[in-house]
């Protein structure tokens, strides 16, 4: 009778990446950024304890949303906060959601004076909440295809 050696389970196998395998490091980095950054700016739009988020506002913006720049902000916060969780859980479409955000970000700072260095930063986290969305596709394996699921069928190779 044969033995055949089992595949290590999903942790294991990512625990072994880490430290030797750069890009699943770039993965692991950009999710646990891009999950906490956004909770945490988002849960801020409530308090205002990092800045006061309203003067982030452009004025034509505040028109297009019912009631003030804060009740603006209490939105923002919360599609923030939707945001990170979703990376969290998803992060080949997080990244995305993130991104897209981000782009609204930046037009509306660069319709704001003197916001502009604020902008070009953003834009840097932009393009890394997409590489975070490319590094998924490798290495945030949907549940239903990870090795040793007993639901998965492997491919005919």
């Amino acid at each position: 009778m044969a033995t055949t050696a089992a595949s290590p389970a999903p942790a294991a196998k990512a625990a072994s990446r880490v430290g030797s395998e750069p890009a699943y490091d770039a993965f692991l980095l950009l999710r646990t950024v891009f999950t906490i950054a956004p909770i945490v700016f988002g849960l801020d739009k409530f308090v205002n304890v990092l800045t006061d988020w309203p003067d982030y506002l452009a004025g034509w913006m505040n028109g297009l949303i019912p009631g003030d720049a804060q009740m603006a902000m209490y939105m923002v916060g919360v599609v923030e906060i939707i945001a990170g969780l979703l990376v969290a859980v998803a992060p080949r479409f997080g990244g995305y959601v993130v991104a897209l955000w981000l782009a609204g970000i930046i037009v509306n700072l660069l319709t704001l004076s003197g916001f502009y260095d604020v902008a070009l930063r953003d834009f840097g986290l932009l393009v890394a909440a997409l590489a975070l969305a490319r590094l998924s596709v490798t290495y945030d394996v949907p549940r239903g295809r990870r090795q040793g699921n007993p639901g998965h069928v492997p491919s005919g190779r």
